[in-house]
């Protein structure tokens, strides 16, 4: 019975520390990456400004042939919207808005994931030497949830290499 009694001692003193842990992790979460692409940002920029135009380089679109996808809005530029639907857990459903376009420099959305939540994406164009250097981030807040916050720390693990793959694919297509 004292055994048990030290078991049990030890698993709430854990389960008290993830929580209260949880409550210490940081909130707002960001991911980045970057490309540089040999290419002007006006060559750049179309790829990026069109929700549509991206579905030749995303790398969540590829994994699910079966995705289904509507377009609303402008074809590009300000209030071009996206929704999208798919069985596939890497893809799951929601919708993207773009929300602020400047030409050749910068374009945010605003991205629905439904009951996961809402975060923020930009593409931001940034010319160097005459090339393009492409950063695409992610922001978020993970909530007041310390499971959430806990999660939030393998983000840019989990996002990171999509937006590396996606990051290599718009590359190849506009340098080839």
């Amino acid at each position: 019975m004292r055994i048990l009694k030290w078991v049990l001692g030890i698993v709430v003193s854990f389960g008290i520390v993830i929580v209260l842990g949880g409550f210490l992790l940081p909130r707002e979460i960001q991911v980045a990456r970057s490309v540089q692409i040999d290419a002007q940002p006006a060559d750049v920029f179309p790829h990026v400004n069109s929700l549509k135009a991206t579905e030749a380089w995303s790398p969540w679109m590829g994994r699910d042939p079966n995705v289904q996808t509507t377009y609303s809005g402008p074809e590009d530029g300000v209030g071009a919207k996206l929704e999208w639907a798919s069985d596939h857990p890497q893809v799951g459903n929601g919708s993207q808005a773009i929300m602020t376009s400047i030409e050749n420099e910068r374009v945010e959305t605003v991205l629905d994931f439904g009951e996961m939540g809402i975060a923020k994406a930009a593409f931001i164009l940034t010319e160097k030497s005459g090339a393009t250097e492409v950063t695409w981030t992610l922001d978020t807040d993970m909530g007041a949830n310390p499971v959430g916050r806990w999660m939030g720390l393998m983000m840019d693990k989990w996002v990171g290499a999509d937006y590396e793959a996606g990051l290599t694919n718009l590359k190849n297509l506009i340098e080839n």
